[in-house]
């Protein structure tokens, strides 16, 4: 084909990607589409979970994209042209929302949210800061969560305004736990490591079993994709959640609870950055 057919054959393009859960996903995933000769203008949002790009001679050049990108262990759906009239508001495939889907689902939340108020109330018995932005994380995932079980079958701009409602939520917890711990910086008080490794190793027992629920629906969309990769995300901080309390005992001293506070506070603000940073410019997108 020559060249100017190819060039007056351009496309902008639009898929849902199932797997992502972080900016690295994205960033590989940019990478891989930008391989592939005649594509450009690639952008991934992990707000609403969906790549633009623009292609020329798109049905020589769109298998490739996809080939590259599924070898990474993502899957796309196209969405179609982003010219389209009604593509932000499109309905995406929902034949895999099945009643196990969605008990599945509701089961993650109801396990998120009660043992989160349950480590909360731990965490202020135990005075310890890891213990409560550990707590904060299963509330945090758990709303979120409901919030993706809610957006099922919504559009681009709909889902947009979730994420960014998302993103809003979990950087106020982000810096509530920073406020909170750095008054325990000035405020000297040495957690109960016992009861801080005991609701820790509880919360590690529920992340799994949250993680087991999910197992049969780990292949299906964004959401609870996305929710399966949290969960055992999830499971590592609960980890070092149970090491601080080890090193609490050991030195004696709460610098332990306070160092990992503050790790899981600066991952709240960072994914909370990210989101709130895609979902803005996914909604300046959806209404171009």
């Amino acid at each position: 084909m020559a060249n100017g057919n190819a060039t007056s054959s351009t496309e902008a393009v639009r898929y849902d990607v199932t797997g992502m859960d972080c900016a690295s996903c994205a960033a590989k995933i940019e990478k891989a589409a930008r391989g592939v000769a005649g594509v450009r203008d690639v952008k991934v949002s992990i707000a609403s979970q969906v790549m633009k790009l623009s292609v020329d001679d798109p049905g020589a050049r769109l298998p490739a994209v996809e080939a590259a990108v599924t070898d990474l262990g993502y899957r796309l759906n196209r969405v179609g042209e982003v010219s389209d009239d009604d593509n932000d508001d499109r309905i995406p495939d929902l034949s895999h929302v099945t009643p196990a889907y969605k008990r599945a689902l509701w089961i993650v939340v109801l396990l998120n949210v009660g043992y989160g108020i349950v480590e909360a109330a731990g965490s202020f018995v135990a005075g310890s800061q890891a213990l409560q932005a550990d707590s904060l994380d299963f509330i945090g995932d758990g709303l979120i969560s409901f919030l993706g079980l809610m957006a099922v079958g919504w559009g681009l701009a709909a889902r947009a305004k979730a994420a960014l409602l998302q993103g809003v939520f979990l950087g106020l917890l982000g810096l509530g736990v920073v406020a909170s711990t750095a008054y325990r910086i000035f405020v000297e008080h040495q957690p109960e490591s016992l009861l801080m490794g005991g609701f820790a190793v509880v919360a590690l027992a529920v992340n799994v079993a949250a993680a087991a629920v999910l197992l049969p629906h780990r292949k299906g969309d964004a959401n609870v994709r996305a929710v399966w990769l949290f969960s055992r995300n999830d499971a590592i901080g609960n980890l070092m959640v149970v090491l601080a309390a080890g090193l609490v005992f050991w030195t004696g001293t709460q610098w332990p609870d306070l160092v990992v506070a503050f790790i899981i506070a600066g991952l709240f603000l960072q994914s909370a950055w990210l989101i709130i940073r895609d979902a803005r410019s996914d909604l300046r997108d959806a209404k171009g």
